[in-house]
């Protein structure tokens, strides 16, 4: 009898998991597509989503999945892989890793970046700083978020200043912001030293 117990208790938490997996995939491709809408200047790629394959035996002690990502061009799914250029890739990159943060980093609200404006063109970049300023916006009463983000395109900062300052819905903007340069010693060496300068968020 123990042992029918515990057969039970496995296939329901088996089922369980299923169906926990199904919810979350259809939760983070809806995030996925909200964002893409919103970042993706280009009409070429409609919307990209994850795609989950189960691979292996069918107990599910062996069963393993198998994510792709996939874009849908004109309602045709085909693998992303391959069939798109270095600025789609990282946007798609960063697209996810949002979704994703969105969707199981409620309680642990640190969100970084680096560089996240690489291989994309100005369209692209407007498009990205308007999600992130969407998210600001979103978890702005929430105490322990924050955004790390490392850029050297100053003009990706100025974008996010104007989609921050054209937002509606009360909340608070960043204070400031770190610039960090180098500069040359002045003691005839020709040695560089870093500064690192606080900047006000309005400046």
């Amino acid at each position: 009898m123990a042992i029918q117990d515990v057969d039970k208790f496995h296939a329901a938490l088996d089922k369980a998991l299923l169906k926990f997996h199904t919810v979350k995939i259809t939760e983070i491709n809806r995030i996925i597509n909200e964002l893409w809408q919103i970042t993706y200047r280009g009409s070429d790629i409609e919307g990209i989503e994850i795609v989950s394959g189960e691979e292996g035996a069918s107990t599910s002690a062996k069963r393993s999945y198998n994510y792709r990502v996939a874009m849908i061009k004109a309602n045709t799914r085909l693998d992303m892989k391959g069939r798109c250029s270095a600025g789609q890739r990282v946007l798609a990159s960063i697209v996810i890793r949002l979704a994703l943060a969105q969707t199981f980093c409620l309680h642990c609200g640190i969100l970084a970046l680096d560089e996240p404006t690489t291989n994309l063109d100005d369209e692209n970049k407007i498009g990205l700083a308007s999600a992130l300023s969407r998210i600001i916006i979103e978890r702005s009463k929430q105490k322990n978020f924050q955004l790390i983000l490392i850029t050297h395109d100053e003009e990706f900062i100025s974008t996010m200043k104007k989609e921050l300052a054209s937002a509606e819905g009360g909340f608070s903007t960043p204070e400031y912001y770190f610039r960090v340069y180098r500069e040359l010693v002045g003691d005839g060496s020709a040695k560089y030293v870093s500064k690192i300068e606080r900047v006000a968020w309005a400046l």
